[in-house]
C-alpha cells in the first residue's frame, strides 16, 4: 500500500513538473503579449529554463526520467503494473504519458526547450534594480 501511495505521489509531482514547463511557457508568451511584468521575473524564468533544460538533456542523452523509473520501481514493489495505480495515479499518469515513437517525443522535448531558450533570449527576464522598491519618488 505504501509503495502505491509513493508511486502516486511521484506521478503527481511529475505531472506538476510537466505542467510548470508547459503552462509556464504559455503564460510567458501570453504575458509578454499583454505586458505582464511578473513573466519577466528572473527566478521564475531561470527555474523554468532549468526545468526544461533537464528534460531536454535527458532526451538528448537517451536517459529515462528518474521520476518514471522510481514510479515503475515502486509499482513493482507494491505488486502493481503502472496501469494498476489508484484512480488519481492512473489519471495523472495517462495525462503525461502517451504511446508513440520515443525519438519523436525526444525531438519534441528538445524543440520545446529551444522555444523556451529562444523566449528567454528574445524576451529576457529583468533584474530588479537595487532600491527600486523603496526609492523615493521625485
Amino acid at each position: 500500500m505504501w509503495y502505491a501511495l509513493l508511486a502516486d505521489l511521484i506521478v503527481a509531482f511529475h505531472t506538476a513538473y510537466v505542467g510548470f514547463v508547459v503552462v509556464g511557457q504559455l503564460l510567458i508568451l501570453l504575458g509578454l503579449a499583454l505586458r505582464w511584468q511578473w513573466v519577466r521575473n528572473l527566478w521564475f524564468r531561470m527555474a523554468h529554463l532549468v526545468a526544461i533544460g533537464v528534460v531536454a538533456a535527458e532526451a538528448a542523452l537517451g536517459i529515462t526520467c528518474p521520476l518514471t523509473l522510481w514510479e515503475d520501481q515502486l509499482r513493482r514493489l507494491g505488486g502493481q503494473e503502472v496501469s494498476e495505480g489508484s484512480f488519481v495515479g492512473r489519471l495523472l499518469h495517462n495525462l503525461i504519458f502517451y504511446a508513440g515513437d520515443e525519438r519523436i517525443f525526444n525531438l519534441c522535448h528538445i524543440g520545446f526547450a529551444a522555444l523556451v531558450l529562444a523566449t528567454f533570449v528574445l524576451a529576457p527576464p529583468r533584474w530588479r534594480r537595487a532600491g527600486s522598491r523603496n526609492a523615493p519618488s521625485a
